[in-house]
């Protein structure tokens, strides 16, 4: 349904892998996906944080491979009426504010976009508010506006924005001067004593009409490009799917390097909002409450003589002595230990990860799937074995392998099982054998969560020895269409 009156239109962008929060961020359940910093997860925090009557529904600019999670986590948080738009490849922040300006011209000519990423922490949700109706009026006028976070350290790990003089009109907002690159040390300690400099929050407020006149103006191959996407655009399911060959001749670029940078409508609102981009386990741990001997302990920890440390467990027990400024993280197949001063090179482990053909920045134990879930228990020569979680009237592709046969047994709930010629329904304690190029599919006809144990044998037991025939998710042959 359209949107009239001018309102404020949240754009949320959900994209990166959060690669310096590994062991817990992953590429298939990225920070973002994460309760990372309280019980909801950091995409759930930030739709909540716009939500009251002078915002629209928000968009959702994100990849396939999270679209149903996203989907889902938005569901749980009560967020009514998104729509998620996938992009075929990442092509970084411009392109996304572009395609979001588009679709929210087509809604609303007067209406104005507030751009967010979905993995930043706001402790302080009424001066964000307070900051935004400021920077509303400024957006009305034309202006292009950034959120400036007033800095409480030399941080030399953002970039910053110097202010020039108040934006006529727009109380609380200032026009801006220059942006200026992550600095060193030195020159950071000399833009917080002067008082004139702004840590770059990565969040802004413009108009649809107001942004896309700018990006015409200079980046009009960009535009063109989105414009094509959206042209070509087709629906999934509750997905809206970009046209692939035209977003991804798009060139990647961030919206400061081809708008902000460039604009002479740049304008910022400063702001004190409890601001955090979440960016490695030391900023977590700077964010996160801590005990008498400053340590952040979640999860089965126990510890003797230790300060300062950020210890987190996922699974296991982790006991910690006699360590000082350490993080240490485990999850049920990976520990990290690192000085909390080295937590910016987390990234240099999953390269490594990635350059060896591992998979554990990649997935967790827990894969998650629209249908539910599965977990690797064990595997050895020929065999593995699987918990499988099928969520309440969810239902897998019709199926059949090549290499392998199953084993299932239903450990609670009620499972549907179709082989071949035969339909069946299994209870608890109940099993049934899958043969080798049998076409099957498992579905849960129940109002509670089925949960099954799966034995695998075969010679070959890889993801993708796999033949689907129908599918519910768009994943069979015949139910794809073409971008």
């Amino acid at each position: 349904m359209a949107q009239k009156g001018g309102l404020i239109v949240p754009v949320i962008l959900s994209g990166g892998s959060g690669s310096r929060l590994w062991p817990l961020s992953r590429k298939a359940l990225p920070k973002q996906l994460l309760p990372l910093a309280g019980s909801d997860t950091m995409i759930q925090a930030t739709a909540s944080r716009a939500r009251d009557k002078s915002f629209a529904a928000p968009i959702i600019i994100a990849g396939q491979d999270h679209r149903f999670l996203i989907a889902e986590q938005l569901r749980a948080a009560g967020i009514a009426g998104a729509r998620i738009i996938l992009e075929p490849a990442g092509r970084n922040t411009a392109p996304a504010a572009a395609v979001a300006a588009l679709k929210v011209m087509e809604d609303d000519p007067e209406g104005l976009i507030l751009l967010m990423p979905s993995d930043h922490v706001v402790a302080d949700p009424k001066a964000f508010q307070e900051a935004v109706v400021a920077a509303a009026v400024a957006a009305r006028t034309g202006a292009l506006v950034t959120f400036g976070i007033k800095p409480a350290a030399p941080e030399t790990g953002y970039g910053y924005i110097k202010a020039g003089k108040p934006l006529e009109g727009a109380p609380g907002t200032l026009e801006v001067e220059r942006f200026v690159e992550k600095p060193d040390r030195a020159t950071a300690e000399a833009y917080l004593k002067s008082g004139q400099y702004y840590w770059n929050s990565g969040m802004f407020l413009f108009s649809a009409r107001a942004f896309l006149a700018e990006m015409e103006r200079l980046e009009p191959g960009m535009l063109t490009s989105c414009r094509d996407a959206i042209q070509h655009a087709h629906r999934d399911l509750d997905f809206i799917r970009l046209g692939e060959a035209a977003f991804l001749a798009c060139p990647s670029q961030s919206i400061d390097y081809a708008i902000m940078e460039r604009t002479a409508r740049a304008a910022v609102v400063p702001a004190d909002m409890g601001w955090s981009d979440v960016g490695s386990w030391q900023s977590l741990w700077e964010i996160s409450p801590r005990d008498g001997d400053g340590n952040t302990l979640l999860g089965d920890v126990v510890i003797q003589q230790a300060v300062n440390s950020y210890i987190r467990s996922e699974g296991p027990l982790v006991a910690a002595v006699g360590v000082d400024n350490l993080v240490v993280v485990a999850t049920k197949d990976a520990v990290l230990v690192s000085h909390r001063s080295a937590s910016q090179d987390v990234k240099k482990i999953v390269e490594q990860l990635e350059a060896k053909s591992r998979d554990h920045h990649i997935h967790h134990t827990v894969v998650h799937r629209p249908w539910g879930s599965y977990e690797g228990v064990d595997a050895g020569e020929r065999f593995q074995v699987k918990r499988i979680v099928v969520k309440p009237g969810a239902k897998l592709s019709l199926q059949m392998h090549h290499h392998r046969a199953e084993h299932w047994i239903v450990v609670s709930g009620t499972a549907m099982v179709t082989c071949d010629d035969k339909e069946f329904l299994l209870q608890a304690n109940e099993s049934t054998f899958i043969p080798q190029g049998s076409r099957h599919r498992l579905e849960n006809p129940g109002k509670v969560p089925l949960q099954l144990i799966e034995v695998q044998s075969g010679s070959y037991l890889g993801e993708d020895d796999i033949v689907r025939f129908e599918d519910s998710y768009g994943r069979a042959p015949a139910a794809k269409k073409p971008a």
